[in-house]
């Protein structure tokens, strides 16, 4: 942090710190978050700065120019690879998943417009190009799209089905006449909306629809659609344009109808399934519902990069407005004439800096879901009991930080006051424009409801196709018991005791003990994971409709995956700090950690009391507790903000960032 801020004054009756010295080496923090691709990440640092002139003119510039603005952008980007990182090098891609995750992510401090083009042009577009397509369809495409000399779209939303992605209207048929599909859009419902890249730009669709052969629906599949000859829409394609949006205005998002269009057979993705000539449907996966969730699986990095980008954003927005705190001042508190710091005030403190130390954990939390996706997509450790927990890991590490994006610029523009409500200190755009982070790549209840599958379930191959209902019958035919033998936490939990010594646990641990925070995280894991199979399986022996059930126990459901998730976010985190040598760098990560765990456990203190692992006067010596971490926080602030390596003219506020300095 810079040296022209306010710095809190000593205090003498301040408390003693547990965590030896308490300083913070900047680079090497920012090294430590950057990770293996550092010299990828201040890449995409570097060429924000030259693209600045997008954050700086989208208020003035009218819908039309900002979306050219925005694409010329994205083709420029790509011209210098840092958009195609993840794919094969022979197609002039960088062969490397975990780069394009790491360049993804460090792209979202600057417009997110910009982002959310290049995730559907090189993720979503490309991806599914890449990871349900075969030779054939690499060599006609991805060399053009990495380029972005071949623009595209991704079609799988429909007006009337979203995260029911199985329910599709579209329809593909083939014609063995002709060997040709055709494409039809069958009701208003199935009309493929909110699409990126459609209303201007996109010259190809991938186009997600019903596979009917020789008259038989054969489930979802993805087809290679032409939409635009140039700037022309070609014949039986209908396009147009959603409009104005709550954000992301250079995003050309639009409505695609189908009459009749044909494709040849080899416009078929076809990684997965096969139709001959004579119109023969062929699969290895001889499950319709596992070949469906299989060809699905493949598309998880765009949830994994949407959690990673929720996360950049929170960082621009607390870099704001933790500075603005160090320089911003209002009443006189500590001493006559002077008026306070905002920082200083315990309030204040209060909140921000969980939300700093909650951005640190879901950091570390999402390098081991970006580790893990590289592993698989890499072909490292693929098998499919990874690929369901990769996917399961990024459905919840993609919902908690996207909430966690949601709350944090909200907290942090109100902590801004009349200024954070301005268009030129950035948070206007980083509300409207990350607000539907909660709900594309997957809403984020319906995701935590995947993650409670795989809970009931271990993840197991053998129910990798159960819906909802599937999975309600599933658990409610065996023993409560087996359920919790077959989940992580409980094998974890069985320990708590051995680590304690005692039954009184949750009691005798010290507040500071990291050992005691896991516990508490797991405790409440494994009971709601309790509470939903019990649930269930009384539901379903009562003779209630299993579907009645499910939606009598959904927000247990919810609440059991929440805490699954939270556990393993605060597993990154402990994981994270006892990897540090001692030192300065692990003394600043363990008091963040704390902070972390404590005001978590705070936060949900009502639960816990409810269910007998804290006491009211615990409950209140943690708040204390908390009260004391803010305050030793309070001088690393500064740095703790700038180690998230936002460039400075991402934060675009200069007024607000100089307040107070001659």
């Amino acid at each position: 942090m810079a040296s022209d801020v306010q710095q809190p004054s000593t205090d003498s009756t301040a408390e003693a710190s547990p965590y030896g010295e308490l300083r913070v080496d900047v680079p090497a923090l920012t090294a430590l978050l950057d990770g293996d691709y550092a010299d990828i990440r201040n890449t995409v640092r570097d060429g924000l700065v030259q693209y600045k002139d997008v954050l700086d003119d989208a208020e003035t510039m009218t819908r039309a120019e900002f979306r050219e603005r925005v694409k010329d952008v994205v083709v420029e980007l790509a011209a210098t690879g840092q958009t195609g990182m993840g794919f094969p090098q022979e197609y002039g891609g960088g062969g490397d998943i975990g780069a394009s995750v790491a360049a993804f992510e460090t792209l979202a401090f600057g417009d997110l417009s910009v982002l959310v083009k290049v995730g559907v042009q090189f993720g979503l577009f490309g991806g599914a190009i890449l990871q349900l397509g075969t030779k054939r369809h690499h060599d006609a495409y991805l060399a053009g799209l990495v380029k972005g000399e071949i623009m595209g779209c991704f079609a799988m939303t429909e007006t009337g089905h979203g995260s029911n992605v199985q329910a599709l209207g579209t329809t593909a048929t083939y014609d063995p006449a002709t060997q040709e599909f055709v494409i039809q859009t069958e009701s208003p419902a199935a009309t493929k909306d909110y699409i990126g890249n459609a209303a201007r730009h996109a010259q190809l669709a991938a186009v997600f629809a019903q596979l009917v052969v020789g008259g038989e629906s054969h489930g979802v599949h993805a087809l290679v659609v032409p939409v635009r000859d140039g700037d022309t829409v070609l014949p039986g394609v209908t396009i147009t344009d959603d409009g104005a949006k709550m954000g992301l205005n250079g995003v050309d998002n639009g409505r695609i109808r189908f009459d009749g269009v044909r494709v040849p057979r080899s416009a078929l993705l076809d990684k997965f399934a096969q139709v001959t000539e004579d119109g023969r449907y062929e699969s290895a996966i001889e499950n319709a519902n596992k070949r469906f969730f299989t060809m699905l699986g493949t598309l998880v990095q765009g949830r994994v990069c949407v959690g990673a980008a929720g996360l950049s954003a929170s960082k621009v927005a607390l870099n704001v407005a933790v500075e603005y705190g160090l320089r911003r001042r209002q009443f006189e508190a500590a001493e006559p004439g002077v008026e306070q710091v905002l920082l200083d005030y315990g309030l204040h403190q209060r909140r921000l800096f969980p939300l700093v130390a909650r951005t640190y954990g879901l950091h570390f939390a999402q390098e081991i879901l970006s580790s893990r996706l590289h592993e698989v997509f890499s072909g490292i450790k693929d098998d499919e009991a990874t690929r369901r927990f990769l996917e399961s890991r990024a459905a919840g590490t993609k919902a908690l930080a996207t909430w966690h994006a949601t709350r944090t610029i909200q907290e942090c523009r109100e902590a801004c006051g009349g200024a954070g409500y301005l268009a030129e200190n950035r948070f206007a755009a980083l509300k409207a424009d990350t607000d539907v982070f909660t709900t594309f790549e997957g809403d984020n209840h319906v995701l935590l409801q995947l993650v409670a599958k795989g809970l009931l379930t271990d993840y197991a191959s053998d129910f990798s196709d159960l819906d909802q209902l599937g999975m309600v019958r599933f658990v409610a035919g065996i023993a409560v018991e087996t359920v919790l033998e077959r989940t992580y936490a409980h094998k974890l939990l069985e320990r708590i005791k051995d680590v304690f010594g005692s039954d009184t646990w949750d009691a005798d641990a010290g507040l500071l003990d990291p050992d005691y925070h896991l516990a508490m995280f797991r405790f409440r894991e494994e009971h709601r994971i309790a509470g939903v199979a019990k649930r269930l399986k009384r539901g379903v022996d009562s003779g209630m409709n299993p579907g009645d059930v499910f939606s009598r126990v959904q927000d247990h459901v919810i609440a059991a995956a929440h805490a699954h998730v939270e556990r393993l976010v605060l597993d990154a985190f402990v994981d994270k700090v006892r990897a540090q040598p001692e030192g300065e760098l692990r003394n600043v990560l363990n008091l963040l950690c704390d902070l972390h765990a404590l005001s978590s456990i705070e936060a949900d203190r009502g639960w816990f009391m409810e269910h007998g692992r804290l006491t009211s006067v615990r409950s209140k010596s943690i708040s204390r507790e908390v009260n004391a971490l803010c305050r030793r926080v309070r001088p690393l602030a500064g740095d703790l903000v700038s180690a998230f390596g936002v460039p400075r003219e991402m934060l675009r506020s200069e007024a607000l960032l100089t307040w107070g300095e001659e």
